[in-house]
């Protein structure tokens, strides 16, 4: 999973987004956004709706929704992973015109749908008394040409994990509130143990790398006039790229990919003892150390010298195009992103760090937080999402940007350097959007 902002754009950014499907013209007239429609009533929604998901345990949801919602009758499908089937499956049913009704999409993703016509807009149903509650660095996520496409449903910050027990041993006593704290934590590592690491570098995920360009000032996309601006290689992301390839250099990280039998055999061992990642990463790291209960902690992410973060996945609930009954899909929607029952009906959902305010409170008391030795990770989780930095924006086709950068990262123990991977993407993503029609400025 991962997450970065969404655009929160005009409308003729919004009619240069639809080139992507070949509707207009770069410089072609920008429309007029039409007057707001009322809002439908949705307290007579009946009928039938279809729902794609594959975030866990969401079956216990729809029978309590099923159960307390006797008009409406959701039938669920479990789904692969987006990027491991998921987008390529809702993509067909999309193009054959028999998509589901509602269907999980992560926020870099959901622009993309957007803008290509597939979803229709959760605002023209739910109104901002809803939508209006939800933090704005969330509400901003879900936004493309002053409409909200989805309903947001969690949105995890970026932590930093660490076993307190080795790091005590090698001299540190707390941990790093800054990269260069981050730096100098690691050094002492490797001076106590030659063969152990602070942390991982995943050559594999290049959305870790994105959100820590994120909370380094970073803004990979803009919009100028009617052009997308393309600035991945902007001199804030420069700085985060050359502190990790040091890291990288200096064997304080080590280079493997996420979630590998290797990354895990390496934190079972204490060979690697710390993850740089998200509030949903408690998870897989208790998990993957047992044996290890009570000598975790998490912190927020080290900082570059004041409080400041990124989010790193988090999903929305969209209602696709298909929809024939967009209504009731609305009702089902809006209560699985901000009803206490929903979040009590899914019971243990790991970590999750929910986007509504209030929901992490109810998530929290179902997540048994042991393992990190009592520690109220929940708190840190707060501190973290409201450190979390706005301004940053996904351009209109995703994997034009995360399949060069992990084609280049991928080459890094073997010459090629995160920065000229940053930059080579950033040449590769402009290439690809041109090719699409749109109208691109560095």
């Amino acid at each position: 999973m991962f997450r970065m902002r969404a655009m929160k754009l005009g409308a003729a950014v919004v009619a240069g987004a639809f080139l992507l499907t070949g509707c207009g013209a770069a410089g072609a007239d920008t429309p007029k956004p039409s007057a707001a429609p009322s809002l439908p009533s949705l307290e007579n929604a009946s009928g039938e709706v279809a729902f794609w998901s594959s975030v866990t345990n969401m079956q216990p949801v729809v029978d309590e929704f099923n159960k307390t919602h006797p008009n409406i009758k959701v039938t669920y499908s479990v789904v692969p992973s987006g990027t491991a089937g998921g987008y390529a499956k809702l993509s067909t049913a999309l193009q054959a015109g028999n998509a589901p009704d509602v269907a999980t999409i992560e926020y870099p993703y959901l622009s993309g749908y957007a803008s290509a016509g597939n979803l229709k807009p959760i605002s023209d149903y739910v109104g901002e008394d809803v939508l209006g509650k939800f933090p704005g660095q969330i509400t901003d996520l879900v936004k493309l040409g002053g409409k909200s496409w989805a309903m947001p449903y969690d949105a995890p910050p970026m932590a930093f994990y660490y076993r307190t027990d080795v790091l005590a041993e090698a001299g540190v006593a707390k941990a790093p509130a800054t990269w260069d704290e981050f730096e100098a934590a690691g050094k002492a590592l490797k001076a106590k143990n030659p063969n152990a690491y602070l942390a991982s570098f995943y050559p594999n995920d290049a959305n870790v790398l994105a959100g820590l360009a994120w909370q380094g000032g970073g803004k990979w996309f803009g919009v100028e006039g009617d052009s997308w601006k393309v600035t991945m290689d902007d001199p804030a992301t420069a700085k985060v790229a050359q502190f990790w390839q040091r890291m990288v250099d200096q064997k304080i990280v080590k280079v493997e990919q996420a979630f590998s039998d290797e990354w895990s055999q390496d934190l079972q061992q204490s060979n690697v003892v710390g993850v740089v990642g998200a509030s949903w990463s408690a998870t897989g790291i208790i998990s993957r150390t047992k044996g290890q209960e009570g000598k975790w902690a998490v912190a927020e992410l080290p900082n570059w010298g004041k409080p400041a973060n990124a989010m790193l996945g988090g999903s929305t609930f969209a209602i696709t195009k298909d929809s024939k009954n967009p209504e009731a899909a609305a009702v089902f929607t809006q209560w699985m992103s901000t009803s206490q029952d929903a979040v009590k009906a899914r019971g243990n959902s790991g970590s999750a760090w929910l986007a509504y305010p209030g929901l992490s409170d109810i998530a929290k008391n179902a997540f048994d937080a042991s393992h990190f030795g009592g520690q109220d990770i929940y708190s840190v989780y707060q501190k973290a999402s409201d450190a979390v930095l706005p301004g940053w924006n996904w351009g209109p086709d995703i994997a034009s940007t995360l399949t060069p950068l992990h084609d280049g990262l991928g080459k890094i123990t073997t010459g090629q350097t995160i920065e000229d991977t940053i930059k080579q993407a950033d040449k590769s993503t402009t290439d690809a959007l041109k090719s699409r029609g749109l109208s691109v400025t560095d």
